[in-house]
């Protein structure tokens, strides 16, 4: 009960740093955003390890995996920070959740692991869910619809490279290497996009690296109490959150298509999720 607490109270935060990625993306360059993002998450990410987890500093083991990981979170925050900018939280997230149904494709490919043919059935039940979402021929469809696609597929890639790295390095010292090396690699960007800050919005992009840092704090507490495979379906709860925040600040409420799109997705990877802790 404990690990499910904390892996809900998790994903009931993520919201609010999304919220006020959105919020900023309205003034300053998403890229901005981003920055502010990684930049204070590696702040945070040592400090809390320093604190609580001491032991764990040490150089990663697995460093080509953690690059590839690392690499992919980063692509996976730019595209979602990106379609929130653009389209609602909702519709981003909605169809960002293809994440599961992209890892289920990749594990069988990548990790060799069997996938039977009722998952592969939830596979294309989730992709026909996208469809209803995007709605091809009936709905103007943008850069940042597929940008919210695209950081479902990257962060399927980061699902599994960091599925290879839970027996290799500590969790905190993964957290802690995704944010330097986003930090490092949007660094390098965000000078060419930079406008000048206010004490706001500076407490802003502190803030949502905050909430996010403490989210992913929650979730390695969660995953150290309970099997990954039992909390996936969890990861669904974050809509709830994002709906309201969307419908309180931004005025946006899911119309019927997104909602039935959402279902159908979320089903789909709850059954895929449910399948893999079976095996």
């Amino acid at each position: 009960m404990k690990a499910v607490i904390l892996n809900i109270s998790a994903w009931m935060l993520l919201p609010f740093m999304d919220g006020i990625a959105k919020f900023l993306s309205q003034d300053i360059h998403f890229l901005q955003v981003v920055w502010g993002r990684y930049f204070f998450m590696a702040f945070f990410s040592i400090l809390v390890t320093f604190i609580f987890f001491k032991k764990h500093f040490s150089f990663p083991k697995g460093i080509q995996i953690q690059i590839f990981r690392s690499v992919f979170l980063f692509f996976s925050t730019v595209f979602f920070f990106y379609a929130i900018s653009v389209i609602s939280l909702a519709e981003a997230l909605t169809l960002a959740f293809i994440s599961p149904i992209i890892a289920t494709i990749l594990s069988f490919f990548i990790l060799k692991e069997k996938v039977g043919p009722r998952r592969w059935v939830a596979v294309v039940a989730g992709f026909i869910g996208v469809l209803f979402v995007i709605r091809p021929g009936f709905n103007e469809i943008n850069i940042a619809t597929f940008a919210a696609v695209g950081a479902g597929i990257c962060y399927a890639f980061y699902v599994i490279s960091t599925r290879k790295l839970s027996s290799i390095d500590s969790p905190m010292m993964t957290l802690i290497f995704t944010g330097l090396t986003g930090a490092l690699v949007i660094s390098l960007l965000v000078p060419f996009f930079w406008t000048w800050l206010s004490l706001s919005q500076w407490l802003l992009l502190i803030s949502l690296a905050a909430i996010g840092t403490l989210a992913h704090f929650l979730l390695i507490l969660s995953l150290t109490l309970a099997e990954a495979s039992k909390l996936a379906p969890l990861s669904y709860s974050e809509i709830i959150m994002n709906v309201i925040i969307g419908y309180y600040f931004f005025g946006d409420f899911p119309d019927q298509w997104i909602w039935i799109g959402l279902a159908i997705i979320v089903a789909s990877g709850v059954y895929i999720s449910l399948r893999e802790s079976k095996i």
